[in-house]
Order: C-alpha cells, then structure tokens, then sequence
C-alpha cells in the first residue's frame, strides 16, 4: 500500500509501481517489511539501483511503511456485548461513502486486536451469492420434483457427488470450481466430507505445497508419520500433516496437559506471532510435555514445527463451513443440474463472462438453452419445457444488456394481465413503452425477443414510431380519452409495419447476440461449417479434458481475443482464444508459427488449428505448430489418438510461465483467462519480472539515448508522424535545435541562486518519444509540474523528438523562476545536456 501510494502522489506510472509492488512478497502470517524486501529480492534491489525514481519510491515508501493510512471497517464484524456497548468500547461514525444511505449507524475507535485482548466476542456474519443460489435451486426442486431440500437437508455424503468433484465438473461449485482447485480434486478423488474439507483449508498460499502429500499418503502411496504416538489419533485425519488451529489446540492438551482456555491462548500466539506469549508458551509446554513422559527433544522439535505452522494453520470451523457449501452445491449439480443451473445464472446474470461459461457447461451437458422471448422468459433464467417435450433453460430478460428491472417489470405486468402478446400493436398498446424506453426495447428487437411478432429489421426501422403509438394510447387513457382509440368509437390507431426489402445479415444477427447476451443464443457462427469441420477436426473444446500430454489434436473455432507477446529474446508470440459450439480453446502460437500467421488472424474470424497438447498449468491448452483459416489446408483424416513426443526447449519460444518461487511482472497475458475473468479463484501465472517489463527504462541523468518524452492529451500536438527508417542521432538533432526557436536571441546565462534575474530566460527542454503515450504524459506533467512549482518570469518550452521530426511545444501562459536548486531537479529527471538556457529577448 505504502508503494503504490508513493507512486500515486509521484506520477510514477502504474505499471512500474505495480512492478515494484509486486516484488515484494506477501507471505501470510510473515509480513516482510520494505528495507527486509530490499536484502532479500535481488530483483527489487537492482530495479532501485538502476533508476533514482525507483529508489526514491521504495525509500519513500519504506518511511511510509506502517503509519496509520485510514480509519477503515471491518467487511463483516460485528461486536456483542451484554451491556451497553459504549460501556467497553468507544465509537465514532462510519468513514466514508453516504452516511445517510449507510445501514451502519456506528463503529468501534478500537481496532481488533485491541476488542480481541478486551475479550469482547466479535462474531464475522458473511454474505454469500452461493446461499442465493442454493435457495432458488431447492425451491425449483420442489416446484418442479416436490423433493423437500434447505441448506440443513442437503446430503454431504453422497457417492455421486463426489465421483462429479472427482472427475472435475466443478463449473458454479462453490470454492473449487478454480482451475487450481480442479486439478488437485481431479487427482484426489475425495470419497468423503473431509478429504473437501481439508483441500478448501490447504488450497491457500503456504500450504499448498502439502496437497501432494496430502494426496498421495490419502491413496497409500505414502507413508505416514507422527513425532509422537499421542498425536496419530489428532492428526490422522489429516494423514499426519497439521492443517487445522484446533489440532494444534487438541495436541497441546493431549500431549502437554494444557487446559481449553490455555490451548486456545496458544493457538492466538502462534497464529498471531507474538513474540513474548510464545516464549511463555515454549517453556510450558516443553515443561508440560516431559512431565507427560515425552522426551524433550520431541517436544522442542514438536513446538519448532508449530511456531512454522503459523504462516498456514486455518481455522477448522471455517474449512468445514465452507467444504459443506461445496459438497451441498456439488450435489445439487449432480443430482438436479437443470435446476442449479438455472438459479446459478440467475444470481450471475449480470456477469456476461461468468454467463457464457455456464451456459457453455450447460450445454455440454445437454441441457439447451433458450433465446429470450417476451411471451416466455421472466425477469431471471427460467426452468422450462420445449415443444419436444424436453426440459430447457429460458434465457431471462433481465440478462440482456441495457434492459433493467424496471422495463422488464413493465412487459411481465402487461403479459401477467392479459396473456401472451400476439401482435406488435397489441404488444404496443398494452405494455407503457415509455417505462421500458428506447434503448431498453431496441435491445430486446435486437437480441430477437419479439421475433414472433415482426421482423428484427423492420421493427428497428420502425421503433420510434412503435414508442409514439404507445406512448399516445396511454396518455389518452390517463386523461380519459381512450375512446378516441377506439375504446368505444371502434376508431383505432393502426400499427402497420412496412415490408423491407432487406434483411439483417445473419453473422450481423449473432454478434447483436453477442454483444448484448455475451454468448450465441439462437446460432453460432460455427454452424453453417459444421458438417466440414467434422470431417477434419478431432476434438471440440467439452472433448479437450480427455486428452494427453502432447497429445496431437486438430480443433476449429471462431477467434475472440488476440493477444500478441515479446519473449525475452525480443522475439514475437501470441495467444489465441477460440470459441467453438461447447466453449473455449487457448492456443499457445510460438515464433515459428506466429511470424506467418499473425497477419492473417482477425477477431471474429474462423480458423482451424492442428498443434499438441500441453496439460501442464491445468486447463488443456494447445501448442499450435499449424493454423489457418483455409479448411482446405487441413486433409479430412483421422489424427493420431496418441503421439507423445518431446516439447521444443527452446528459451526464447517457450510462453513465460512463472514458477512459485519467481517474482510476477505485468505484461503477461493470462493462458486462462476466459475462466479466471470470471471465477476469479486462482490469480493466473505471471512472467518474472526481467522478462516481463521491455519497455525502456526512465532516465539516468546526463544518458539522453535513454531519455523518455512525455505526451498527453492535456499537452496535445499534431501526433506522431510514421517512423521512418532513417537512423536519427541526438548529435544532428541537437545541431538543428535553434532553427526551430526565430523568437530568441542565444547567449550564454548564469544560473543564480535565487528566483530573479535582471533579464528573463527561456528554458528548453529536449525529449525523446519513447511511443509508449502513458508513460510519456506522466513524464511529462511532472517535468511541467516542477517548472510551475517555481514562479518567476522565465518562460519555457519542451522540444520533443519522434523519429526524423520535431515538434516545439510552448506554455505562453506558463511560466517559471529559474534558479539552481530547479536546475539540479530537471537534471535529475531529462539529463544535463537535454536543457537549454537561453536569455529571452523579444524582438
């Protein structure tokens, strides 16, 4: 916090500050401090050394480091007392955001840990989105089965259940549908209750290195071990590895006589690190332990293991909490998937990313689901009946974009009083258009939810007209003039939609479905090539988690996201996303392949991919070593089922994938980002922070090669012109320097001490254009910001150099006092010979 801090204040760009912020570790429950961080990371350490702007934000911020930055509030404390609470404890108000809206009317001045050594109980109530979710599953269940299930009645010990975790059909299951948390229950195979429990409480930093372990001593092929025979009956459960606080509670007890209280005191001060209550408790229990009969050797080795556990014991009761939700929502998708599906996406609705994968899940599960339609669909998702009988999921209304709960409560009330809409007119005149609005219902036409009722095209060119009509009707009626419609006079106001000509192109129809649903409802632009790409591909996307390592596969799909990469060697990559019938597919395109089909790759185009499987970061992703959009190119043949073969190591063309023990940078793309955006469970890998960062470093004084400029579209000119291929030097443009500036008179100035001299100067500062514009405005506003800071007369000027071109920049209403303690600032930043002082002399 302290860092980026800093950087806000310095107009340090975000990305060097998140860079910097990053180097630092965070170990939880083993803070390291700024000044430790700068001993231990080498990386931080020559980041500092090798730019001044560095190291004065690290050092800023290391005497930033701990200082009360805000009187913030706990997300879910909640103090009980059996007295008044002012009685124990004084309050203030909330900080922050509207104190009359706030439902919190007050907060306690002390913090915690000071609550926690007063002993007042504070009890943390959560609110979860997946409880939501559970309750709308189990009422449709009802609605649907008339089977009776609540969170209290949901089984926990259901065979299926967990053979769906097992194979890792985790998709909307609460806390392990992450790409992380898949991998190691596909390689667990839980068979009960704990085995969840234990995974929630070990996938967290620290103890993940334990679920191997964990995993192989489950399944016997490891064996297990105790430092002493008195904790196998505590610590089996676990199969020897200490995962829980209470275990720590239950063996000192067990082993060294302590009592519940004193137990519970240990736990806080191991957890906690207090450094005074630990030595305490060493010496009792060491005591305590050789008076139980353990040798002390044991018992210090006992304790040591402890005072490590710190950093990742997890409190039991929350694991298990958060286990029971899991396997409750595991069996609901396992058992009643239609159900849970459809009250997931209706709690998610708002999330298009989150959307398009669960219906993505959906059907490959063979559930369908629905377009919206205004005689069918309700506010949410909606569990129904197809023509052929089967059982499909309706796409709610509130889920298309632009269209909020206000139009949507508007159609539903119309349709609720009086049926279906079996015309446009009637649809016209008896919903109030103008509680649903333009833009609201030109999304609804758009996504085809008044497909029954005219063409998309003509009721687009007719929408104003459409809004006039209703909008008149019931105006009339408010005023009691209905029968002027025809209430009683038989004289209505017909709504006659013209025949166009022309109809929307259909890959025009989809994208309008794409737009506002964030998925393809009605189609996909797959669809008219299906029956070609059969013939050559080999796996669809659902098809990929059945495959091997470097398994050789063919697929197809229409690309959504590009993604273009430098390697450390300077050479280009990419990473393609493609989105066929059943979901999406990562493709890892390295130079070789890169350098020739980069050109030819455009979003929303539909290519066909041959390459190898690589399962080695989770999702399946494929190493593309052919691509292109020409089907012809690929022959219509079987590929192999299984060829194994060696993966190039090649430094320079393997995708920057960062090992546990490596630093993260911030330029990456994310391998697993069509999942990560939406779930969010796992943070996906990031490149070290050498290889991630190519942009050019900010200066050293007196080094103009590695000068930056600054633009800005507050300080905005002509632009950038093409580059062009001539070599430019900073000798030659500096001797071309006065052509540019007729107004002045050159002569030599002596930089004073103080702000005022008898004759005004102006003050020219040469920059470089780096081409990356953010970085170049922050630049810039700080060195116009320092200037400003000095008032005086002098007058200045940036002289900014792109390529073979020139572009001089004046402030006629700025100005400056030029003295030395300004100079040695701007020759900090742009370089000494980058500055031109010059006596203004106005002709």
């Amino acid at each position: 916090a302290a860092i980026r801090d800093v950087g806000r204040v310095k107009d340090i760009p975000l990305t060097d500050v998140d860079r910097i912020a990053k180097m630092i570790p965070a170990i939880p429950g083993k803070p390291i401090t700024i000044p430790e961080a700068l001993e231990t990371v080498p990386a931080l350490k020559e980041a500092c050394d090798e730019s001044p702007y560095l190291r004065e934000l690290v050092d800023t911020a290391a005497k930033l480091e701990g200082v009360v930055r805000n009187a913030g509030t706990h997300a879910a404390g909640v103090i009980i007392t059996d007295k008044l609470i002012t009685d124990y404890v004084p309050l203030h108000r909330p900080t922050g955001g509207n104190l009359e809206e706030n439902p919190i009317g007050s907060v306690t001045q002390f913090e915690m840990q000071i609550l926690d050594d007063q002993g007042l109980l504070k009890v943390d109530f959560l609110g979860l989105s997946t409880l939501t979710v559970m309750a709308r599953a189990c009422k449709l269940i009802q609605e649907r089965h008339g089977v009776d299930l609540d969170i209290n009645s949901i089984p926990v010990d259901d065979p299926e259940t967990f053979e769906l975790l097992g194979r890792g059909d985790v998709l909307g299951v609460f806390q392990v549908e992450g790409v992380g948390m898949r991998r190691y229950l596909m390689d667990m195979k839980p068979r009960e209750l704990a085995n969840v429990i234990a995974m929630v409480a070990l996938y967290r930093p620290g103890p993940m290195e334990f679920i191997p372990t964990y995993i192989n001593r489950m399944h016997g092929n490891e064996k297990v071990s105790y430092p002493h025979p008195t904790l196998a009956k505590i610590f089996e459960e676990t199969y020897g590895i200490p995962v829980y606080q209470e275990q720590i509670m239950f063996a000192a007890m067990e082993l060294a006589g302590y009592s519940a209280s004193e137990a519970d005191s240990l736990r806080k001060a191991i957890s906690k690190k207090k450094a005074k209550a630990l030595g305490r408790h060493r010496e009792k229990f060491i005591l305590g332990a050789v008076e139980k009969g353990v040798e002390k050797a044991t018992a210090v080795a006992v304790f040591d293991d402890w005072e490590n556990f710190a950093r990742y014991g997890f409190n039991k009761a929350h694991a298990a909490d958060y286990g029971v939700i899991a396997v409750q929502t595991a069996y609901l998708k396992a058992h009643y998937a239609l159900e849970y599906m459809t009250a997931l996406l209706s709690v998610f609705k708002q999330d298009t990313d989150r959307v398009a994968i669960y219906v993505a899940d959906c059907r490959r599960m063979a559930i369908d689901v629905l377009p919206p339609d205004i005689n069918t669909s309700e506010l949410d998702f909606a569990a129904q009946v197809n023509a052929d009988g089967q059982a499909a999921i309706r796409f709610g209304l509130g889920a298309i974009k632009n269209v909020g709960h206000g139009p949507v409560q508007a159609i539903l009330d119309a349709r609720n009083e009086g049926g279906e809409f079996i015309s446009l007119e009637d649809f016209a005149r008896r919903t109030d258009l103008r509680m649903v609005g333009k833009r609201a219902l030109e999304s609804l036409i758009r996504v085809g939810a008044l497909d029954h009722l005219a063409s998309r095209i003509a009721m687009l060119e007719a929408l104003d007209r459409i809004i006039a009509i209703s909008s008149g009707y019931f105006r009339a009626s408010e005023v009691g003039q209905l029968s002027f419609f025809g209430e009683a006079t038989g004289v209505s106001d017909s709504l006659d939609i013209p025949k166009t000509l022309s109809n929307v192109p259909r890959r025009r129809l989809l994208a309008w479905e794409k737009e506002l649903l964030g998925i393809y409802v009605s189609d996909h632009p797959l669809s008219p090539y299906l029956e070609e790409l059969t013939k050559i591909v080999t796996h669809f996307s659902a098809e990929l988690e059945e495959t091997q390592q470097d398994q050789i596969v063919r697929v197809a799909g229409e690309i959504t996201q590009i993604r273009p990469y430098q390697t450390r060697g300077g050479k280009a990559m990419g990473f393609v996303t493609l989105e066929d019938l059943q979901g999406q597919i990562e493709l890892v395109i390295f130079t070789r392949v890169w350098k020739d089909a980069v050109r030819r790759l455009e979003l929303d185009s539909i290519v066909v991919a041959e390459g190898k499987i690589d399962r080695d970061r989770g999702t399946p992703k494929i190493l593309v070593d052919k691509i292109s959009e020409e089907f012809k190119a690929f022959e219509a043949r079987p590929m192999p089922v299984a060829q194994a073969r060696p993966v190039r190591q090649d430094p320079d063309q393997n995708p920057p994938i960062e090992r546990a023990d490596q630093q993260p940078g911030n330029l990456a793309p994310s391998i697993d980002q069509p999942l990560q955006a939406a779930v969010q469970d796992e943070k996906p890998p990031l490149p070290i922070a050498d290889a991630a960062d190519e942009k050019p470093p900010l200066p050293r004084a007196g080094v103009a090669d590695e000068i930056p400029a600054a633009f800005s579209e507050t300080f905005e000119f002509s632009g950038y012109p093409a580059r062009s291929n001539e070599p430019v030097t900073h000798s030659r443009l500096l001797a071309e320097v006065s052509d540019e500036i007729p107004v002045v008179s050159i002569s030599t100035v002596n930089i004073g001490d103080d702000h005022t001299e008898s004759e005004p100067k102006i003050i020219t500062l040469m920059l470089d254009a780096t081409g990356d514009r953010t970085r170049d405005a922050l630049r810039m506003r700080r060195v116009h910001g320092l200037l400003n800071s000095y008032p005086g007369t002098d007058r200045f000027a940036f002289l900014l150099f792109e390529a073979s071109h020139r572009y001089l920049l004046e402030f006629p209403s700025s100005s400056t006092g030029y003295c030395a303690e300004l100079h040695a600032q701007l020759v900090e930043l742009v370089g000494e010979h980058r500055i031109r002082i010059e006596t203004l002399r106005y002709q």
